[in-house]
């Protein structure tokens, strides 16, 4: 299967999901995970119409999308891997959304850089809903009082929270604790669903999903 199909096959179900869930067919947005593809493989998504894209790495990241953006503008990227407080200036200059968000130094080091740089990406907060040790995030218990403090400490706008659930996990109620967790933390969006569960994140209210192997193929 091409790629535009696989892209396109995609879009049908999440709309065909949120349908089913009683929400608009459009209400949630396609992010593709364009991570350890190059530059060559991502422009048949974009030529499909595909604008919104995450990756894992920013260094990796820097080295395809300057020029893919300078090809179509308009592509609005997304960081959903771990960020690490040396990589915090590339990543406020070069992503539109920041996902991973995941304790106080990251966020005091996002909240200075884009106060030097007066850029201003959108951020969620990442939790940790399965409490795995190898994994970063927030505590589900703390993601109340962190999302506060990012705002009232740091002046930090967050909008949305992110989750991985555990591979080996049934993922609907970690998705139902996120989007508790919006509730509780009075933020509106959700980032949740990979390849192999994004139509049960879509049930669940997700507002956008990663979807990286079910439209570029294996890695």
């Amino acid at each position: 299967m091409e790629l535009e199909q696989r892209l396109n096959e995609v879009r049908a179900r999440i709309r065909k999901a949120s349908v089913n869930a009683g929400r608009d067919a459009d209400a949630v947005t396609l992010v593709a995970v364009s991570k350890t593809f190059d530059a060559d493989a991502i422009r048949p998504a974009i030529a499909a119409g595909q604008r919104v894209f995450g990756e894992n790495r920013v260094q990796e990241a820097q080295g395809k999308w300057p020029a893919l953006r300078e090809e179509t503008p308009g592509l609005a990227l997304h960081l959903i891997g771990p960020l690490q407080s040396n990589k915090t200036a590339e990543a406020v200059a070069l992503f539109d959304v920041i996902e991973t968000i995941d304790r106080e130094k990251i966020a005091r080091a996002v909240a200075a850089e884009m106060q030097r740089q007066s850029r201003q990406p959108r951020l969620y907060v990442q939790v940790n809903t399965g409490l795995e040790p190898q994994k970063a995030g927030i505590a589900p218990d703390d993601v109340t009082a962190f999302v506060a403090f990012c705002r009232e400490e740091l002046g930090l706008s967050i909008e949305g929270l992110m989750c991985i659930p555990p591979v080996d996990e049934n993922p609907g109620p970690h998705f139902a604790l996120l989007a508790k967790l919006t509730k509780e933390a009075g933020v509106e969006r959700l980032s949740m669903g990979m390849s192999g569960d994004y139509e049960t994140a879509v049930a669940f209210g997700a507002s956008s999903v990663r979807v990286g192997s079910a439209i570029f193929g294996t890695r």
